[in-house]
């Protein structure tokens, strides 16, 4: 088991350092294929290269046209299998954390929660790799509030670190008659505002931990960028009135995410190479939007 771990670990790595390369072999293509079919002349730079090129392209079909990315082989049971999520805390939870994760026990379709105990990362990975889970959920605390979480796609990567902001349970929501009750249905999806690169990598990894809705669901799920902050918030509703008229209820919880890193490995593995990493500090940081516009 631990040699096979090894072998497929190392097979990913192989396939992610070639991502970079491929990438830039198929800009090449692209522009030289763009040339042939506007009629303009072949790029100066790519003139010594285009034997080959034009010969690579003949032989292509529709799929070999496409890309592949490293995103590919992560999530490539994720279309054949509903996703299966543990969720656990750190180590002697507080009871506004406990209370937390069992709400996102519900949040989250087909998952389940585990006491932590005196149980090490690594153990519990190991867990999870062996009763097919597909991914592992973290949740942290500061003083009673939970503050940060942790998605780690199994069984090899990759992993998001978000620090938590903002958090509302359900049972904090004063306002009782106009909260809807909690739906089990698999719900529909809204991602907002992840555009750019790192975005669509966030919304990857967020969207795969919910199965694929039936399209008579009424319970939804928002993931909200806005200057690179995540609104959660989760809804269901009801058409009184017909088709016309939407009556659209908060269920909560509710909270924000802020993502501060993306690593190419599983949570217990800290020599894993990271893909993002937030950098609040640099002169550009206020500038930049890291996940959309």
């Amino acid at each position: 088991m631990l040699r096979r771990n090894i072998r497929q670990r190392r097979e990913y790595l192989y396939s992610k350092s070639l991502e970079g390369p491929q990438r830039a072999l198929f800009e090449k293509k692209r522009r030289i294929r763009a040339a042939l079919e506007e009629g303009k002349p072949i790029p100066t730079e790519l003139r010594n290269e285009e034997h080959d090129l034009r010969r690579q392209i003949d032989l292509e079909d529709h799929e070999r046209q496409v890309p592949k990315s490293i995103v590919d082989n992560e999530y490539a049971t994720a279309t054949v299998r509903e996703p299966k999520i543990l969720l656990t805390t750190s180590r002697n939870p507080s009871a506004p954390l406990t209370q937390f994760v069992k709400e996102l026990k519900v949040v989250f379709p087909n998952s389940q929660r585990m006491n932590r105990g005196g149980q090490v990362i690594s153990e519990i990975v190991e867990s999870c790799r062996s009763h097919d889970i597909t991914d592992l959920i973290l949740v942290h605390e500061h003083r009673g509030q939970p503050d940060g979480l942790i998605v780690s796609h199994l069984p090899h990567g990759p992993t998001a670190y978000f620090g938590l902001l903002n958090v509302v349970t359900r049972h904090d929501i004063k306002d009782r008659k106009a909260m809807g009750k909690m739906s089990e249905a698999y719900p529909h999806l809204i991602l907002d505002n992840f555009s750019t690169q790192i975005g669509e990598r966030t919304a990857t990894i967020l969207k795969h931990l919910f199965p694929v809705p039936k399209p008579d669901s009424k319970r939804i799920i928002t993931f909200a960028n806005r200057d690179d902050y995540i609104s959660f918030r989760h809804h269901v509703y009801e058409k009184p009135g017909g088709p016309k008229s939407i009556d659209l209820k908060e269920v909560g919880p509710r909270f924000e995410l802020r993502l501060y890193q993306i690593k190419l490995g599983t949570v217990e593995q800290n020599e894993a190479q990271s893909e993002f990493v937030l950098r609040p500090y640099i002169n550009a940081a206020k500038k930049q939007k890291t996940l959309g516009a």
